[in-house]
């Protein structure tokens, strides 16, 4: 059936407000938390490694059940289960906001990422459900830039609230955005559904990859603070175990939660691989480079904010036109040019470091850094989609967001470690400084090798998913679009 969405139309504006605006509580959070971590260990005297939960349990949630969060939404409604997850994504946000230890703030992050998990594919999968296919790449690319914008203005926004007040406001902030948001939804956007899922989400396969990332992690944050004792090797094996179970019932079940012949699609593949690689530098250089700038630097917290800033300004400006460009011309130069680009802006923010000038030592990592940023994200995007035939518009989004947001898991379970980094030593402005010079080379090389991976990828995707064709036997039905 027809798309309903038009590019330019007044519906098609209140489409991406509401899926930027849902995206954008997701990156702004995770932003906002970033600059608010030290301030967060020091009033509930948290540890390296609890400060590592507090993002990883966010990062765990949203990563296990984003790929049952799409299927739940190609199922019973993609505005639906959108909806829903930003309703609950709002009141876990209050339980954090009034969390009085380390140990409820982490559970009740985790609970946030549950919300996360359901309204991050659903805003992608609204969009490729419901716009033409001629505006998907268009759709995507503002999609991408400003929620990227939310990203970014989320360390300035969360060192303003942490400065005037305390860290809570900057998860209480999410209360009204949630209620704004489910409006605009409920109003503004139609309902898609794939009309032949089965009626049944595969909540077990669910249960087990989220056990295998759930002992990984544990095994990887728990592993320099204990060392090879009973319980870091317990999580490893079960985490392992968890893994290998859930890619078995994915090649052999007969409802697999990822469709394996999604994967037959080297597109599909390497465009995920790239997301892993980019993610997963992003995240490890995003979280320390708030640490490094108020612990060694000596920033405010409001300032370590704006230090950001141009890389919202060259998100906002940049990100659609790169996803028109891709549109145009292919995606293959951006996804191997933007994360060499990436890679570069890192090596370059090597500069900040005690004695500085931001003008010196932050800004040109930072441009650079943007520029790269704003050139790959909405061309891998709408790449990991467009190779995915359409009735698996969900569980495309929900592939590619685990894969993102499992790069940042393992970033944040592993660089501390990789870069020296444990104990209180996020508070020593010389062992973090070290640390950071550390980081910065290894997720450079992430980022690079990421480009590097985009030689393989297919440039006609985009103007290829048009006439895709479904590479399961059984055919690809159509997607139903409907009020």
């Amino acid at each position: 059936m027809a798309q309903t969405v038009v590019w330019g139309t007044g519906r098609a504006r209140a489409v991406l407000a509401t899926t930027i605006l849902g995206s954008g509580l997701a990156m702004l959070d995770s932003t906002i938390v970033n600059v608010a971590l030290p301030h967060i260990g020091a009033e509930l005297g948290s540890s390296v490694a609890g400060l590592q939960w507090v993002l990883d349990g966010y990062l765990l949630s949203l990563a296990a059940l984003v790929l049952v969060a799409g299927s739940l939404g190609d199922r019973y409604g993609r505005r639906r289960v959108f909806t829903a997850g930003v309703l609950w994504f709002g009141v876990a946000s209050l339980l954090c906001g009034l969390a009085p230890t380390t140990e409820l703030l982490v559970a009740a992050r985790v609970l946030q990422g549950v919300g996360g998990a359901l309204l991050t594919p659903g805003s992608l999968a609204i969009l490729q459900s419901v716009f033409t296919r001629a505006d998907r790449a268009k759709a995507i690319g503002a999609w991408s830039g400003l929620s990227g914008v939310a990203a970014a203005v989320g360390p300035l926004v969360g060192g303003l609230l942490v400065q005037a007040w305390s860290w809570r406001p900057a998860f209480l902030v999410n209360l009204p955005l949630a209620a704004v948001c489910v409006w605009l939804a409920r109003r503004h956007v139609p309902e898609s559904r794939d009309e032949e899922s089965s009626d049944h989400p595969n909540i077990v396969d669910s249960v087990i990859g989220a056990l295998g990332l759930t002992g990984i992690t544990a095994a990887l944050v728990e592993a320099p603070v204990r060392g090879p004792d009973a319980l870091v090797l317990s999580a490893a094996v079960v985490g392992v175990a968890g893994l290998v179970a859930f890619v078995v019932r994915q090649v052999r079940g007969r409802d697999p939660l990822v469709p394996p012949h999604l994967f037959s699609d080297r597109t599909f593949v390497l465009a995920n691989a790239l997301t892993f690689l980019v993610y997963a530098a992003l995240t490890g250089v995003t979280v320390l480079m708030v640490l490094q700038l108020q612990v060694s630097l000596h920033y405010t917290p409001t300032a370590a904010g704006l230090a950001g800033l141009p890389i919202t300004a060259i998100m906002l400006v940049l990100s659609a036109r790169a996803g028109n460009l891709a549109q145009r011309i292919g995606p293959k130069a951006q996804l191997i040019g933007g994360p060499i680009v990436i890679g570069a802006g890192m090596l370059m923010l090597r500069w900040a470091e005690p004695g500085a000038s931001y003008w010196t030592g932050v800004l040109p990592g930072v441009v650079v850094f943007g520029l790269g940023l704003a050139a790959v994200v909405a061309p891998v995007t709408a790449t990991a989609l467009a190779a995915a035939p359409d009735r698996y518009a969900g569980v495309a989004s929900g592939v590619n967001n685990a894969v993102a947001r499992t790069g940042g898991l393992v970033a944040v379970a592993v660089l501390p470690a990789v870069a020296g980094l444990s104990g209180g030593a996020y508070a020593d402005p010389a062992a973090l400084t070290g640390g950071w010079r550390t980081a910065l080379l290894v997720c450079a090389g992430a980022a690079v090798a990421g480009g590097l991976l985009a030689l393989g990828t297919d440039n006609g995707v985009l103007g290829a998913a048009a006439t895709r064709p479904d590479p399961d036997p059984a055919g690809s039905p159509p997607t139903r679009v409907g009020p």
